[in-house]
């Protein structure tokens, strides 16, 4: 097939591989020249995904991936279109298309009869076949689900392990129709792989969840899911740590039978999934009060994690505190939603001077996100927000002056900061 993937991002570009990995010719379109010619130089954009490096470079050597600014062009040599461009809301939950809607528009000017068009950029319920699908209808003078094929199939990856996912889980698939359906299963089973094995809790494969609707919603349940169930777990840790519980083994307890899989309390949630999802089904479903609780009770940790430092510290008013870690996961370079940034309000909120570190970015990399780098300034006080790895050997040695160690990740190691307090949420 002549495959055309819309957005060469972090989800995008990894799934352009997979296409080419598979005998495919594609071409990535993306409005960003840069992220262009470093695709065409089989250079990574974005360090860090796992595999990506290499199957990059074979696949532009192979002359089976190309990349181009000019997203109509390369759709109109499609025989499938893939859009991977992002959709946001702001604080209200109100969803921005602009940049989906200029891709759109530029998808239909290039589309041609027959061709199958797959979104798996996240929606809210009803997108794809409201908005979607007349936008292209407006462009290319084609009628979805006769002129050409439209389906929504949600990507369920994680940055870092892209290619792996893509394995591991499931392709869900809605269609407009029954044949986008069926021509959008196809297509996932031409350029995917399965993990075969059978100890995996449910078969693999492409899923035809019967309606483009079903496959939006599966994707905003999923994330809305995972931030109840955190938030759940924040609250029954800021209750046990009112009442000199260690929250751990509770947990490790409750999710020793089938019935309980509860999840892990920390100082945030970020990333460009967990924190934006939940307000996109809220859009939809303003009376979800299950989820509009857990959003806001995840949305409060930061200030919590500051607000236990300030009872163990005292007064912060002009304190130098140091938040460990930008990143919103670690071993990630990522700072989109991240909890950094509420934690460092909330520090300023109380007077305190908060400096950043990270063995991810660089001191310009930090500036450039509006944290102060720590440069070696002395500080009595730490706050470690991401579980990299470099922490867990992290020791009050490595941070002489520290009074106090709020680990909002239970990632250190207690037996290294003898000496200083050091506290995590629910313990």
């Amino acid at each position: 097939m002549d495959i055309c993937v819309v957005a060469l991002g972090k989800i995008g570009l990894p799934f352009a591989v997979q296409c080419a990995v598979k005998g495919h010719r594609v071409t990535g379109a993306d409005t960003d020249e840069r992220v262009v010619d470093l695709v065409n130089a089989g250079t990574e954009p974005f360090p860090g995904e796992r595999g990506l490096d290499r199957l990059l470079k074979d696949a532009v050597g192979s002359g089976l991936l190309t990349a181009t600014t000019d997203t109509a062009e390369a759709v109109a040599g499609a025989d499938a279109v893939v859009v991977v461009v992002p959709l946001v809301t702001d604080a209200a939950g109100v969803p921005d298309f602009r940049a989906l809607d200029s891709a759109t528009r530029s998808v239909g000017r290039g589309l041609r009869p027959g061709t199958l068009v797959s979104y798996e950029t996240t929606l809210p319920v009803g997108t794809t076949r409201t908005r979607i699908g007349p936008l292209l209808q407006q462009e290319s003078a084609l009628v979805p689900g006769t002129g050409f094929w439209l389906v929504h199939s949600p990507e369920r990856v994680l940055s870092g392990q892209v290619l792996a996912d893509l394995r591991r889980y499931p392709k869900l698939v809605g269609g407009v129709c029954p044949e986008s359906a069926r021509r959008g299963a196809d297509f996932y089973g031409r350029v995917l792989d399965f993990d075969p094995r059978p100890e995996l809790p449910r078969p693999n494969g492409v899923w035809d969840l019967g309606s483009a609707e079903a496959a939006e919603l599966a994707k905003l349940a999923e994330t809305s899911y995972r931030d109840v169930n955190i938030a759940l777990a924040n609250q029954f840790a800021r209750f046990a740590g009112r009442h000199g519980i260690d929250i751990e083994p509770v947990i490790d307890a409750c999710n020793s039978q089938p019935y309980s899989r509860i999840h892990r309390p920390g100082i945030a949630v970020g990333g460009h999934c967990i924190p934006v999802y939940p307000r996109m089904y809220l859009w939809n479903d303003p009376g979800a009060t299950v989820v509009r609780a857990a959003r806001e009770a995840n949305a409060a940790m930061p200030a919590y994690a500051v607000d236990l430092l300030a009872d163990a510290y005292g007064e912060l008013a002009g304190a130098p505190v140091l938040v460990l870690g930008a990143a919103y996961r670690g071993g990630v370079k990522e700072t989109a939603f991240s909890g950094v940034f509420p934690t460092v309000a909330a520090l300023a909120a109380r007077g305190a001077v908060p400096y950043v570190t990270d063995p991810l970015y660089t001191d310009g990399e930090l500036a450039d996100r509006g944290l102060t780098p720590h440069r070696g300034e002395a500080v009595t006080a730490a706050v470690l927000h991401t579980d990299h790895t470099e922490y867990r050997a992290l020791s009050a040695a490595d941070l002489p002056g520290v009074r106090v160690l709020v680990d909002g990740r239970r990632t250190t190691d207690p037996g290294l900061w003898r000496g200083v307090r050091r506290i995590v949420i629910g313990g």
